[in-house]
Formats: C-alpha cells, structure tokens, sequence
C-alpha cells in the first residue's frame, strides 16, 4: 500500500488523493499506511504521519483508544462500515469530526485495511446547537403563553399544543393525537366555517383570522364561550398546517356581567332615592286635605240618620280616605323619613320576633313554616323595626305566592371570613315570571290586582336593606317556588 515514485501516477493513488475529505488507510493493528492529499494538508504532512498508529498521531497517546470510543474493531467484527461524531480539541478549539470507518475486504473476503474519512461538521454543529437554543427559546414562549396556542396539518391532526390549550381543552396532547382532531374543538359546522373565514380577505386577509367568538368544545362536552385568532402556514404557496391562539372568555364575560349587575344596581339606588324624595313630599301634600276629608266626611254621617241613603256613600268614601292614607303611609315608610334606630341585636331573636307579629291566621293556616335558625348568635348592628318590616314583608309576599297551602322556611347562617350574616326566605309558591325578575324591586311594580297592592313592598325592603349595609336578591326562582336572599355585615365589636 506504499506509494513510490514508480506509481504515484497510478489512477487509484490519483482518486484517492482527489478525495475532498481528509482519509487515510489503515492496517488491521491501526498502523497508518498511506493518507490523501487532503489529509496531508490539514493534519501533517505524509512522510511525518505513515507508520504511526492513529491514536498516537491524532492524541499523541500511546494507549489505544477503547472501543467504546472508536468503532475501529468493530468494522473488523461485522465488516461493515461504520461512524462516530467526535469532539476534539485542536489549536485550542473544540471542533467536531464525524469520522467513518470503511473495511477493505481481501481475496478471501476478510478485512485487509480500514479506510478512515474525516469530515469537519464543526459549523452543522454549531448551527444545531444554535438552532436547538432557538427551538428552546420558541418551545418556552408557546408554552408560557396564558392562550392556548395549537397546531395541526390540514387534515386536522394536532402537530403542537401548549400547557394552556391541554388545560383549555382537557386534553393532553398526547391524548389528543391518539383520539381526536382540531375540527372536535368546535361544534359541528364551525371548523368548516372558520377554514372558509380563513381563505376569504375579509377578515383579516387571506390566510389570518382577526379575533373571532367561537363556542369551543372541552374533553367533558361543555361549551365554553372563547374567541381564537389563526392562521394557515404555507409552504411553496401551498397549505400545510393552520395554527389556532384561543382565549377562554368566561373569566372576561362573568366580569362584564358583574359589572352591569352593579350599573344596575347602581341606577336602581339612584332611581329609588330620587323616587322617594318625590314619595315624601307627595305624601306630605297630600296628607292633610285626606285629613280634612276624613273628618268632614265622619261628621256629616254621624250627623245623617240611620235609614237616610247618603250613608252609604259616605261609607265609601271613607273607606277610600283610608286606603289612600294607607298607600300615604306606605309612601312615607318607602321614602324614610325618619332616622332607623339601630342596636345591636342578634339576627335569629328578629326573626322569630317578626314571625309572632304576623296575626293573618286566615293567610297561613295550611302553611307549614320552618326554621332553620343558626346553633351560634349572627350579632348584627341594624334598626330592629326596619328589619321585621323586611321579613314581614317577604313572609306576606311567599304567603300571597303559595295562596295559601304550601312549605315557608327561614334559615340564618353566617360566614365569619367574609364577616357577613344571611337570612334565606324560601316558598314553595308558583315563581317569579322571568319578564318580571328584573322589575321586582321597581317601585310601583305590582303584579296584584288594581287595590290591592301599591308595589312598594319590595322596594321599602331594597331600600332597608341597602341602609343597613347589606344587600338582598332572588336566589332561586321557579316553578317549584323563590328563595330571597338577604346579606347583612356581621358586628364587629
């Protein structure tokens, strides 16, 4: 295998030397016999290198290199081909050599010699791990981000999915591959008409799609509210993958929710006390000319005898004075006019106490009433008259809903954490109409018959209880009857 001059015009010794990678020939004992051109260049020149060992020329060792490091015996065992990246350093530098060993068979199909090539892949390598930083870098990003990020091919199999879109969805992605694809996020219909969105202009361009509301549909088959913004990925101008960003919109909606259940409120108290400055001053103007009536009215039946047919008349209109000093009274109360007296008191003696003032056997004779009164004392700091108006008037109101035959229940509890107390009114009457949930704290509303009721009852009792501090709504209305709700602070002493 020894070139001389007398061949070194040979064609094989030619091919070889025009080889662009550094190679050279080995024997079976690892003795360099004859190296390229390329090798010459880059390594030692051939006269320094040829009949040494490899491990002594590259590592400057007289120890052989362990097979678990060098594939060398191992192309002797299988004969065949065989490589290894290697990190070597040289000239103070880490370089990386992905060495391939190839077996020279002889006659008798035995490896004879061992041609080892040399390629440099210090710059792929370099590129890898500057690539994996990146993949890292994006991998962190998708992941950290708080809307699910998902990707899929363009027959819906899911090629990436975050953290946030495996909780969004129930799904892991592993999971995910196995069973289902991008188009079981929606309800039927919807991926087609995201896709016919995404190849239109019209909405972001071709291509993207703005932030759209979508319905998304998780593992357990709930419907959430959530909005996606996508995209289709391209290759060569053609389709191969679509990448969808959703936000789950629940949080967002039950804020805004929120928030116009306080504008609500918020007007309610505005209308309200504006209605009862009204309520007041009509009250009082019109209190005293009903006073005057009533009067003359009395006097002039005394003064008629007891066949004389004018009576009658005047029988009824003071009834009529009494009903409209009635809906005076009740204007008053509504509009406040005098200042609560407030104790300290405990919420459980005020309900029992309002329950003996109610004298309308008549009312609740096939009512049975329930209570559920709290084991500890609710102390609350409230005007206790204010209070038994509020019960008794919810009480009255369930007794009117179930007319007559039915189950009343009062129940106390309290929450110490969020320092409140909590009285629940409960009837198994006929319901609040949904057309008339909103409604039923307006003042004058009524669903009663004309006379027989002024519709402040539940405005008086909004109004109390907002005074007191507290707060008061339907927490459960159907069919099968209401549940009113009413929150007052707890004393703190």
């Amino acid at each position: 295998m020894t070139r001389d001059n007398s061949n070194k015009n040979d064609w094989r010794y030619r091919l070889f030397d025009s080889l662009s990678y550094p190679t050279l020939i080995l024997d079976t004992n690892k003795n360099i016999l004859d190296v390229n051109l390329s090798f010459h260049e880059k390594f030692g020149k051939r006269k320094d290198v040829i009949g040494k060992k490899c491990h002594e020329h590259f590592f400057q060792s007289s120890v052989p290199c362990s097979s678990d490091n060098c594939p060398f015996h191992k192309v002797i065992e299988k004969k065949k081909g065989q490589s290894i990246l290697m990190r070597v350093i040289r000239d103070g530098h880490e370089r990386w050599e992905d060495r391939v060993f190839t077996p020279i068979l002889d006659e008798s199909g035995e490896v004879a010699y061992i041609r080892e090539s040399i390629r440099d892949v210090t710059q792929v390598k370099t590129l890898e791990k500057e690539l994996k930083g990146v993949q890292n870098v994006f991998e962190k990003v998708v992941q950290s981000s708080a809307s699910g990020i998902v990707a899929a091919d363009m027959k819906g199999n899911a090629l990436l999915m975050n953290r946030a879109a495996e909780e969004l969805f129930g799904y892991s992605f592993r999971e995910f591959v196995r069973k289902k694809t991008v188009r079981d996020f929606y309800p039927p219909g919807v991926a087609q008409e995201i896709m016919k969105k995404l190849r239109s202009d019209e909405y972001g361009g071709k291509g993207k799609l703005t932030n759209i509301k979508v319905d998304i549909i998780n593992s357990k088959n709930e419907k959430i509210s959530g909005e996606i913004a996508a995209a289709i990925i391209y290759e060569n101008g053609r389709e191969v993958a679509t990448m969808g960003i959703y936000t789950d919109l629940r949080e967002k909606i039950a804020v805004e929710q929120k928030l116009k259940e306080t504008q609500k409120r918020l007007l309610q108290s505005e209308k309200m006390a504006s209605i009862g400055q009204l309520a007041a001053g009509v009250a009082h103007e019109i209190n005293n000319p009903l006073t005057g009536i009533l009067f003359y009215a009395n006097m002039a039946l005394e003064s008629r005898k007891e066949d004389d047919p004018i009576r009658e008349d005047l029988k009824c209109i003071i009834e009529d004075v009494h009903r409209c000093k009635g809906i005076v009274k009740d204007l008053l109360v509504y509009s406040r006019q005098t200042n609560p007296t407030k104790d300290i008191v405990d919420l459980n003696s005020i309900v029992v106490k309002s329950l003996s003032l109610i004298h309308d056997q008549k009312m609740f004779g096939n009512i049975t009433i329930q209570k559920k009164m709290s084991g500890e004392e609710i102390i609350v700091n409230v005007d206790k008259q204010q209070i038994n108006q509020v019960i008794i008037n919810l009480v009255m109101n369930a007794g009117d809903a179930m007319e007559g035959s039915g189950t009343l229940t009062l129940e106390t509890y309290c929450s110490r954490d969020a320092g409140k107390a909590f009285l629940e009114v409960t009837d198994t009457g006929c319901g609040i109409p949904k057309e008339n949930q909103p409604h039923i704290f307006d003042p004058f509303f009524t669903t009663k018959e004309l006379g027989k009721g002024t519709g402040l009852g539940l405005s008086t009792v909004y109004g109390i209880i907002q005074e007191s501090g507290g707060d008061i709504s339907v927490k459960r209305t159907d069919s099968t009857g209401t549940t009113f709700l009413i929150e007052l602070p707890l004393y703190q002493s």
